[in-house]
């Protein structure tokens, strides 16, 4: 497996979610940290123009937005709502450079409980998507949910799912592969070697034991039980050799700590223990 530097890290914002854009941009810059993935609220905030002048000036790269998705609705009505929102973060992912966009996919609809339905609702709002994209040249990547978020979050939930939708939908979607929602799946190294070609991000930090938040208390990387170097030569072994976003939902422990102190950690461990 090969060496990991920080060359090849870069820090999905939500990591220092208390830090706006402008402070997570010069933030890597400071830590020599040589990318980012923004979420669209902090996009948002600091404005699209503004964040890709930044990001630019900066020499940083960014692998991916966060996020689409959220295909599901109750009627038709919300479903071209929701499609109208991707086509714009579509647009938002090109006028910052993004490497792709990040899709989670969306869950059950209010006031149905037919899981099928709404995977197909899944499938017909890529597909649908995936002109405007293919256009615009922006990737799509599905991101699969660990199963506990299949009613409100994501109703993909393992990677031969999205594996499935990439074969059925053919050019422009691929997959991210986020430890934290996939480090459980028995088929893993089975559905990443056949992601070959298709992973379009690898994302890490670890799985606590105990959990005291299933959303919001994900580990920095060597503080749970993941096996992420065995996960890295997966992906590698896969052909994907790009950037690896630290991505630490952690609203008790580093959301609350200085930004610069969750950065250094990010860098060390990232060096150390991915």
């Amino acid at each position: 497996m090969s060496e990991l530097t920080k060359a090849r890290l870069s820090l999905n914002t939500a990591t220092v979610n208390q830090w706006s854009l402008k402070e997570c941009i010069e933030g890597c810059a400071r830590h020599g940290v040589p990318a980012l993935d923004p979420w669209r609220d902090k996009l948002h905030e600091l404005g699209v123009d503004t964040a890709a002048k930044m990001i630019s000036n900066n020499g940083l790269e960014v692998s991916a937005l966060c996020r689409g998705g959220m295909f599901t609705a109750p009627d038709e009505k919300g479903r071209q709502v929701a499609l109208d929102d991707n086509r714009g973060a579509v647009d938002e992912a090109v006028a910052i450079g993004a490497n792709c966009l990040v899709l989670v996919v969306g869950g059950i609809p209010d006031g149905s409980k037919d899981i099928g339905n709404a995977r197909n609702q899944v499938r017909d709002g890529i597909g649908k998507l995936l002109d405007h994209a293919r256009a615009c040249k922006m990737p799509l990547a599905i991101e699969p949910l660990h199963p506990m978020f299949t009613a409100d979050r994501a109703c993909v939930n393992t990677l031969a799912q999205a594996n499935d939708l990439c074969d059925e939908l053919g050019d422009g979607v691929g997959v991210a592969v986020d430890a934290y929602h996939v480090w459980w799946d028995p088929n893993l190294a089975t559905e990443i070697a056949r992601a070959k070609g298709r992973i379009l991000g690898f994302h890490v930090c670890d799985w606590l034991v105990p959990t005291t938040d299933l959303l919001l208390d994900r580990g920095m990387m060597g503080d749970g039980v993941i096996d992420l170097p065995a996960m890295r030569q997966m992906v590698e072994d896969a052909g994907y050799l790009g950037l690896i976003e630290v991505e630490i939902f952690s609203a008790e422990n580093w959301w609350k700590r200085d930004g610069d102190e969750v950065l250094s950690t990010v860098v060390e461990r990232f060096e150390n223990v991915v």
